[in-house]
């Protein structure tokens, strides 16, 4: 069965001017565009590809590796905003959707947000949320390891500085990072005790 937000390996049923039909089986055939179709590229041949929603809300494909796919977290930008939400940049021609009601806090363009990529129930498409708590199913000690590398790569790509710190407000953490006070402690700690980082009261930063 073909899934949303996710890769299959699919076999070239056609040619056509603007790209390649791919055997979607029950879905139908999927446009592969042009510019994702490796070159030498023959009917019968089968090729990984992405399956997601093109503008017009219909299956197609793509070579692209997002950077993440459905049921995944990850840590995008915001690339602009609208009436109905904000689109972020996960590595493709498509913007992701990630309407208000799943913002913790309103997104502000250039920014980054800690999300978890999901199919919506009701209109199938693919979306975001910031609200990861309720997809997070780990132990706490297992969170906080996990999310301990995603604060690294975020000083990593913020001049090596987060403002936060161990008495911040729980709303600053959760709305910055979508944890609670306790993961993030605990995060703080792991990458402390590793020699990553040093603490003060102005936050924390890499070694």
């Amino acid at each position: 069965m073909l899934r949303l937000g996710d890769y299959h390996t699919l076999t070239v049923v056609k040619h056509v001017d603007f790209g390649v039909y791919l055997d979607g089986g029950e879905a139908g055939e999927i446009l592969l565009p042009a510019r994702y179709v490796p070159d030498g590229t023959a009917v019968g041949d089968r090729i990984e590809v992405f399956i997601y929603l093109d503008q017009d809300e219909k299956l197609i494909a793509t070579t692209l590796r997002p950077l993440a796919k459905v049921g995944e977290f990850a840590w995008l930008e915001c690339a602009w905003t609208n009436e109905y939400g904000a689109f972020l940049n996960w590595g493709l021609m498509k913007d992701l959707f990630c309407p208000f009601r799943e913002q913790k806090q309103r997104m502000v363009r250039g920014q980054r947000y800690y999300v978890y990529i999901m199919e919506d129930a009701k209109t199938h498409r693919l979306m975001a949320t910031s609200k990861v708590e309720r997809y997070q199913q780990k132990s706490g000690y297992e969170l906080a390891l996990d999310f301990s590398e995603v604060l690294l790569q975020y000083l990593r790509d913020n001049g090596g500085r987060c403002n936060l710190n161990d008495k911040s407000p729980a709303e600053d953490i959760a709305a910055r990072f979508g944890v609670s006070k306790k993961v993030y402690k605990k995060a703080v700690g792991d990458l402390y005790r590793r020699r990553l980082i040093a603490l003060s009261e102005h936050g924390i930063a890499l070694v």
